[in-house]
This record gives C-alpha cells, sequence and structure tokens, in this order.
C-alpha cells in the first residue's frame, strides 16, 4: 500500500479531468493508495480546504502559509489556534522560495519562523518548501530549534548536501513526480543516497505530474508512478519501496488515524 504524503486536493481542477472528488479518491485506493495528505498552502483558505475533504477519511489535512503567499500577513495566533486542532497533523506549508520571489525574502524569513515556532509549540511536524534558498533554509531550521518538531522538506529538488544537512536534523525527505523527468538527472542521484527509513513520495497533485502522465493533471494515484521511479533508481522492490514510505508517514505523521 501507498501514501500521498502531499497533495493539494483542494486545487484540483476537477472539471479538467472530468471527475468528482470521490472519483479521484476512488481511483487513488484502487490504485492501493491508501491514505492521502491535503497541505494547506493559504489560511485564509484552510476553512474551505477542510471541508472539501471532510467527508473522506483517508485524507488528512495540514495547516499554513506557502512562503509564495506572503501578501496574506501571517497572524502567528490564528496559524496557532489552528494548528491546536486535533485533525490538523502538520505544519505548513512553510518555508522559502527565492526563486519566484526573491524580493519578499524578509518576511518569507518571519512566516518560516513563526511556522516553526508553532510546530514546536503544537509539537506537530513541519511541512518545508525550499527552492534557491538553501542556506537561509537550513540556517533558520537550526537557529530555531525546527528539529524539535521535526517535519519534511517536500518536493526536493535541491542537492545532496542540503539533503544530508536535513537528515542530519532529524528531517525526512519527500519526492515527487520531478525526479522522473529527463532533467533530474541530479535529484536522482540525490534519491539513491537517501536512506529508505527517511524517505516520503507524493504527488504534490494538481502539479508535477509524473512520467508517464506529465501534461496532465496530476492526481494521488499517480503516486505509484513516483514509487516505481525510485524503485528502480534505488535497484530495490516495489513492494519494499511502498511498504518503508507507507512505515515513514506514519512515524512521522503520528496523529494520522489509519484507515483500514
Amino acid at each position: 500500500m501507498f501514501v500521498d504524503s502531499h497533495c493539494h486536493l483542494d486545487r484540483l481542477e476537477l472539471d479538467k479531468l472530468g471527475l468528482t472528488l470521490e472519483q479521484v479518491i476512488a481511483n487513488a485506493q484502487a490504485g492501493q493508495v491508501q491514505h492521502m495528505l491535503c497541505v494547506c498552502v493559504s489560511l485564509a483558505e484552510f476553512d474551505q480546504m477542510q471541508q472539501v475533504v471532510a467527508p473522506y477519511p483517508m485524507v488528512s489535512v495540514s495547516c499554513g502559509e506557502h512562503p509564495l503567499h506572503q501578501n496574506d500577513n501571517v497572524d502567528p495566533q490564528h496559524l496557532l489556534s489552528c494548528c491546536q486542532l486535533e485533525h490538523v497533523v502538520a505544519v505548513g506549508e512553510t518555508g522559502l522560495d527565492y526563486f519566484y520571489s526573491p524580493e519578499s525574502k524578509l518576511s518569507q524569513q518571519q512566516a518560516f519562523v513563526t511556522h516553526i515556532e508553532v510546530a514546536n509549540q503544537v509539537n506537530k511536524p513541519l511541512i518545508i518548501h525550499t527552492r534557491d534558498a538553501r542556506s537561509d533554509t537550513l540556517a533558520l531550521m537550526r537557529s530555531h530549534n525546527a528539529a524539535n518538531a521535526g517535519g519534511v522538506l517536500h518536493c526536493f529538488t535541491e542537492n545532496w548536501e542540503m539533503a544530508k544537512a536535513a537528515l542530519d536534523m532529524g528531517f525526512y525527505i519527500s519526492i515527487s513526480g520531478i525526479m522522473t523527468f529527463r532533467n533530474a538527472t541530479e535529484l536522482r542521484d540525490v534519491v539513491k543516497k537517501l536512506p529508505l527509513d527517511r524517505l516520503l513520495i507524493e504527488t504534490d497533485s494538481p502539479y508535477l505530474a509524473p512520467v508517464p502522465y506529465r501534461g496532465k493533471t496530476n492526481q494521488p494515484a499517480y503516486v505509484t508512478a513516483v514509487a516505481d521511479a525510485i524503485a528502480q533508481v534505488k535497484n530495490i522492490g516495489i513492494t519494499e519501496l511502498a511498504d518503508a514510505t507507507t512505515a515513514n508517514f506514519y512515524s512521522l505523521f503520528n496523529r494520522v488515524k489509519r484507515v483500514a
């Protein structure tokens, strides 16, 4: 069985897919995807996101503010109150993205620190987005004790040195369909080195559909294609990969209720 450790079900353009959300989830389950973590990117949209996925016990939720949503000021008390909710299993996604928004570095850093502090207060893991911000991401993680909360660097696209630094802080690394792209040679080299007991898989749907679905709207069912690509790179069986990444998910997100 597989787990999609990071998706955005509330952002699926279901009309383009020609499916209902119920059908999307049924497709995932038919492909042996037993659980999905729907990740919040905007506090303003958190309530709506919860309502969309509430009917589905095989979907968990996080709460946070994506670094590219910094026009929405992060209210620390609002973030804390949402993250204290029992059914919220993680804080994020948060982090730093200097690729798309280098001009908002300061506000991104302030928001990231707020998320780390909240995660430590509620004792829930962080979901971290990082792009073109390696040194600052690691520096803030260290200086604000992100290791106390733990978490994952999701949709990882950075180098082995950054992965190793995050692993040394006790973090997990999550791999998306990007690793199946033709030009992702460096990322595949990183995947070879990642220890199996610290690895997660994700779709980041509706974005970044893996080969052979590239160009289509991504969905949780496609996480099996990510798993298959990782298994090939690491030269292990798909069942071993599935068992390990599923166990890792439930170990990190230990508030998730397993659904038989």
